[in-house]
């Protein structure tokens, strides 16, 4: 979606869809599932249970981070990561709130 064209869309449909664009790969769903078993990792670690390059891991994690779905906090020389969780619980309801209006049994198809 281009920039110019965001301002024709409420700022719950921006984020929502910042969200969805911050979900839409595999390996970060991946991600958001190992870090929703742990209290907090490093990388290395998403690293050693995702199976992917250390530099690919750091870019879905800083997709993750500027949606706004993961913390990260420095720790010495590396970045420790946990779930924001309230976020997270952010998008649940406004999916729940979407899909609620949307699907009706009464639908047109």
């Amino acid at each position: 979606m281009g920039i110019t064209k965001t301002h024709r869309f409420t700022e719950q449909q921006n984020n929502l869809a910042t969200m969805a664009k911050a979900l839409a790969h595999p390996a970060r769903i991946a991600i958001l599932q190992y870090l929703s078993t742990q209290k907090n990792c490093v990388c290395g670690s998403i690293v050693n249970e995702i199976g992917l390059a250390q530099a690919t891991v750091s870019q879905h994690l800083k997709a993750l981070k500027e949606a706004g779905l993961v913390q990260g906090t420095v720790d010495g020389v590396s970045t420790c990561y946990c779930l924001d969780t309230q976020r997270l619980e952010n998008v649940k309801g406004q999916l729940a709130n979407l899909l609620e209006n949307c699907c009706q049994s009464n639908s047109c198809c």
